[in-house]
């Protein structure tokens, strides 16, 4: 028997091993350790939803299911994370999408057209970030119509005409849907009439990281006709004016006045509809012209972003992979200042992970600990 119990002695003491090594390499539900961070999952889920944070607290832009029923719906909601994740059937998700550029264009390619008049009031700040892959964010308000016609209202398309006519020039800016601004603004009960407040301008940096607003107003189109002896038809031409600003969303100062006005013999039309053509072409010349000038402002903008919310060890940030930015980019962190300028310098963020769209998620790697609302810029990137 003893001989027996000697031979079968060692498989047990195996057996028992490979059992304590199958423990060791896996996690019982009832093993008391801690599980992973919560947020890890809800990043997971949010990835490709554009997310926002007000007041620390998390929100997902989503379709109004009510927008079909008209009146003064807006077409956007913001609803709380939590919310969201429970009734994910009920809505959908929102993401901030670019314009793909067409090929061609309304208008034939034409030389640079001088603007009538442009006047610069201030330069942008001097600690600007010349960084080709790292997009700006800027809303359009819809334009103040001065049009004489009453029943021709061109001021909202206008300024989506804009918005296309940058994007086939530019992929350096992503443009905030205006009418999202709007709400957003009516919720916290501010008025359209306060937009270009230095404080409201700030709040929508720190919301939406909008780095400039534009808003302007249009005159005409305005059309002439002139009809000799000879000629049947007559000839028709028409000219429309828009005069817009840029404005800082950082310091509130306006960076630039534009003024463009189309060259009237450049919409000189003939023949049937004659005034509808010279129409079209007069808007398309303004703002072919119009785009190529703001363009290049908008592409000059200093780049930055802000903390939006401190969890932890972690942060998040109001900027990510829409605009640029990588996991591994290494931030400068800095004080935002009294003015809305860049204070001092108070230590280093690393880019960790994504959160939606365009928010990410960072870790401090040395200095002060960073407080809501204070200012990033990219410092490094891995690998230059």
């Amino acid at each position: 028997m003893d001989l027996k119990a000697k031979i079968f002695l060692p498989p047990i003491f195996i057996l028992l091993f490979l059992l304590l090594i199958s423990l060791a390499c896996s996690t019982p539900s009832w093993f008391p350790i801690k599980k992973g961070p919560p947020h890890k999952a809800k990043m997971k889920e949010l990835l490709d939803k554009e997310v926002i944070i007000i007041d620390k607290e998390e929100y997902v832009r989503v379709y109004n299911p009510r927008v079909s029923e008209g009146g003064d719906q807006p077409k956007y909601l913001y609803i709380p994370v939590k919310e969201y994740l429970a009734k994910r059937g009920s809505y959908t998700a929102s993401t901030i999408q670019k314009e793909d550029p067409k090929k061609g264009s309304s208008v034939a390619p034409i030389k640079a057209l001088p603007l009538s008049t442009e006047r610069e009031v201030f330069t942008v700040s001097p600690f600007v970030s010349r960084l080709p892959d790292l997009k700006k964010k800027v809303v359009i308000a819809h334009f103040d119509d001065r049009t004489t016609q009453a029943d021709e209202v061109f001021g909202d398309w206008m300024s989506e005409k804009l918005i296309k006519e940058i994007n086939r020039r530019s992929n350096q800016i992503i443009f905030v849907d205006y009418q999202t601004v709007k709400e957003f603004l009516k919720n916290k009960e501010i008025s359209l009439t306060d937009l270009e407040e230095p404080n409201v301008l700030n709040l929508l940096n720190e919301v939406f990281g909008i780095h400039a607003l534009v808003a302007g107003y249009l005159s005409g189109p305005y059309v002439f006709a002139t009809k000799r002896e000879k000629d049947k038809e007559g000839t028709v031409s028409a000219i429309i004016k828009i005069d817009l600003k840029l404005v800082e969303t950082l310091s509130g100062k306006t960076l630039k006045n534009l003024s463009v006005t189309n060259p009237i013999i450049a919409a000189k039309e003939t023949g049937s509809f004659s005034e509808e053509k010279a129409k079209a072409k007069a808007i398309d010349f303004t703002l072919a012209d119009l785009g190529r000038a703001l363009s290049k402002e908008l592409e000059n903008l200093d780049w930055f972003c802000r903390i939006a919310k401190v969890e932890g060890e972690e942060v998040y940030i109001n900027a990510g992979k829409l605009t640029g930015l990588k996991v591994g980019d290494v931030m400068d962190l800095y004080d935002p200042g009294e003015t809305g300028e860049r204070g001092e310098v108070k230590g280093k963020v690393k880019i960790s992970g994504w959160f939606g769209t365009d928010a990410s998620i960072g870790k401090m790697t040395n200095g002060k600990k960073p407080e809501i609302n204070d200012i990033l810029k990219l410092a490094k990137r891995e690998g230059s």
